[in-house]
């Protein structure tokens, strides 16, 4: 299947990303979601889910800014469901093989509401809250709008990496880092207009300036500016700043720091490839080196397989393809 992205084909234009799931691949495109994920006999389970964007549902939510934090939610959502779907499939086919038979437990609407949140409260309790307690604690500058925030940007910082490079270390993250750069090798093929298939799929960088790892960094990093003006603006008007005072004030403010990094990522993608754009997006991908691993063949089947279903016109719901081993195809460029 080729991607001319000049051919007028309407699947050319289409904006495509996913994520790494457990053995598999979820791809959003258009209208439509699609989760591949591969059994332990070889076969490839995909299952097809119709997607309007809550920005498209409700328009007002599609205002710059205001679309990053509502999407940063729903594409959570999206995510742990997937994750979820993928759990189902591995725990069906260890009960296969350990001759127990029995199903995953499929988790309610219910169950995934308070998944989200928790994620969110653990989150934001780690990455943002213990970051201003420890720079409150061990240094003496919280009254200095722009020293404070950017030590507790560094502790921030140091702790996302710390957990990263922690979790690399797992073997079942280590797949799923695999998976995740095989997601990123599929859609730069077909945003390059190539035949979505393993050996082109293969060729391209594992590394894309908009992956949701890129974003988290940049969600770091402008936090520091957006923090660093807001405590200058309370000292103005209170004439001093506690830590209550910052834990009441930043917290509200992170859905902002997050629309405003997607914006930013939006723009960065765009500018990847010219020179200074290549220094804007440079951190993200580096990073990518941790969060990403290069994918064998199977892998990247797999990620096609989630593109392809997402692309295509067809009915919703989930099949079974039983396909031929790829293990030995690899890039030849």
């Amino acid at each position: 299947m080729s991607k001319d992205l000049n051919s007028g084909d309407p699947h050319a234009l289409a904006m495509v990303g996913g994520q790494a799931v457990i053995e598999g691949v979820m791809m959003r495109a258009q209208g439509r979601i699609a989760t591949a994920v591969r059994r332990a006999d070889g076969a490839i389970i995909v299952r097809r889910e119709k997607f309007t964007p809550i920005g498209k549902r409700y328009p007002a939510l599609a205002a710059p800014v205001l679309r990053g934090a509502v999407g940063i939610i729903e594409m959570l959502m999206i995510g742990i469901r997937t994750l979820n779907f993928s759990a189902e499939i591995a725990v069906a086919d260890q009960a296969i093989t350990e001759g127990t038979d029995t199903p995953g437990q499929k988790q309610s609407k219910v169950m995934l509401g308070i998944t989200v949140a928790v994620a969110l409260l653990l989150g934001v309790a780690l990455f943002f809250v213990t970051p201003l307690i420890l720079t409150s604690l061990a240094f003496s500058v919280d009254q200095d709008p722009l020293l404070f925030n950017a030590l507790a940007g560094a502790i921030r910082l140091l702790l996302f990496l710390g957990y990263l490079l922690g979790i690399s270390r797992m073997k079942d993250v280590q797949r799923l880092f695999a998976y995740h750069g095989a997601e990123h090798k599929t859609v730069f093929a077909y945003e390059s207009g190539a035949p979505l298939s393993v050996e082109t799929a293969a060729c391209q960088s594992r590394f894309h300036p908009r992956c949701g790892t890129s974003f988290l960094l940049v969600v770091m990093l402008s936090s520091i500016v957006l923090f660093a003006i807001v405590d200058g603006l309370l000292i103005l008007q209170l004439g001093t700043i506690t830590l209550p005072v910052r834990l009441i004030t930043h917290i509200p403010l992170i859905p902002l720091v997050g629309g405003l990094s997607y914006e930013f990522i939006r723009l960065s993608a765009k500018l990847a490839t010219d020179g200074a754009g290549r220094w804007v997006v440079a951190p993200g991908l580096l990073l990518q080196r941790v969060t990403t691993a290069e994918p064998d063949a199977s892998q990247l089947e797999v990620a096609i397989a989630a593109l392809q279903a997402a692309l295509e016109p067809g009915e919703e719901g989930v099949t079974e393809t039983v396909v031929g081993s790829t293990a030995g195809v690899a890039c030849n460029a």
